[in-house]
């Protein structure tokens, strides 16, 4: 062989290998990391993998760096509180909520705050003060801070609703409500504590994966069972329950499906964007409360929240009320009570 052919057969050889390599590596990639976005990879330069923009991988990696609350109406005194309508910036979005604050002489460094998570209401009939008064009034009649998110595409918050569970928005709108509410001079911004309902328990576990400044959560009747439960034990025990509550469409399962497969083919990605996956760095204690006549969301999703705590050495508490509803209507001032004094030891 001649020499210039000789350059060629090994040139050939190369460039061969050059392409078996990067068959090899997307193969592999495709195999091993689920979670690639299809905007994962930098033009000119080597692909980079991203966390699916579901993940907690994903809210860990983001900014919420809220903004000045602006007091956009005073509202109706409370008994010892006074209450607004004010706004925040929420990814450049102009989101509102309903605030509240105590009277008198703030505690040394400031008051305790409470991130109020609300369940599902249509956003199309969503008003800021309808809805959760008695839960509210029952926090800020206690010397709270509170602050209840409208959530984007609710009332008059801009953005569009996109559901609680197929998407991050409502996670990150709170994000951004907590850092809001860590820049009023009112609050200390070392006692700020989560209270969710139903879909508000989902937006309040996963954002207690995300941020170690949340110093206790509580969660009644909490959509609290990880992505693959939610597929695979809601709908088949409850077949009557679909869309879930918080997503206006449901179609978020399907178009994971189609993407990702189901969660037994592909446990990776589905335990991925799931809260319950990241237990052992939860930001603190959890106090749970569900009724066994809850018909929206299984008392077992709580059970189970619970057990998944234990095992990863969390300290948590729950409490289950036999033949009791959604809202919890029967024990209402028994499990508020048992809220607030959670409060009072971890935020006070």
């Amino acid at each position: 062989m001649s020499k210039a052919a000789l350059i060629l057969f090994v040139g050939f050889l190369a460039l061969g290998g050059v392409f078996i390599y990067k068959a090899f590596d997307k193969e592999e990639i495709d195999r091993l990391d689920t979670r690639v976005s299809p905007q994962s990879v930098n033009e000119g330069g080597p692909e980079v993998l991203q966390p699916h923009p579901l993940s907690i991988e994903a809210l860990r990696n983001g900014d919420y760096p809220g903004s000045d609350f602006v007091i956009e109406q005073t509202l109706t005194p409370g008994s010892n509180y006074q209450r607004y309508i004010a706004s925040y910036k929420s990814e450049g979005l102009k989101i509102f909520g309903l605030l509240t604050i105590p009277n008198g002489t703030a505690p040394d460094g400031g008051w305790p705050a409470i991130i109020f998570n609300h369940g599902y209401i249509s956003p199309s009939v969503y008003r800021t003060t309808e809805r959760y008064f008695a839960y509210t009034d029952e926090f800020s009649r206690n010397g709270y801070i509170v602050f209840k998110s409208d959530y984007r595409g609710h009332g008059s918050s801009e953005g569009n609703a996109r559901g609680g569970y197929g998407s991050n928005d409502y996670t990150i709108d709170v994000l951004n409500a907590m850092s809001s509410v860590q820049r009023m001079e009112e609050v200390n911004p070392d006692k700020i504590g989560f209270w969710g309902h139903s879909m508000g328990g989902h937006i309040t576990l996963r954002s207690m994966v995300v941020n170690r400044d949340i110093k206790a959560g509580v969660i009644w009747a909490g959509v609290v069972a990880s992505y693959p439960d939610l597929l695979n034990r809601w709908r088949r025990r409850n077949p009557s329950i679909t869309p879930l509550p918080g997503n206006t469409r449901g179609s978020w399962r399907q178009s994971l499906i189609d993407q990702h497969g189901d969660a037994d083919a592909n446990p990776t990605f589905w335990n991925s964007i799931s809260a319950n996956s990241y237990l052992s760095e939860i930001s603190g204690p959890l106090q749970l409360h569900h009724g066994t006549a809850d018909t929206s969301v299984p008392v077992e999703f709580s059970e189970k929240l619970y057990d998944q705590l234990k095992t990863a050495g969390k300290e948590g508490e729950n409490y289950i009320y036999p033949g009791d509803d959604h809202n919890i209507t029967a024990n209402f001032n028994t499990a508020m009570n048992r809220s607030i004094e959670f409060f009072d030891r971890y935020l006070k």
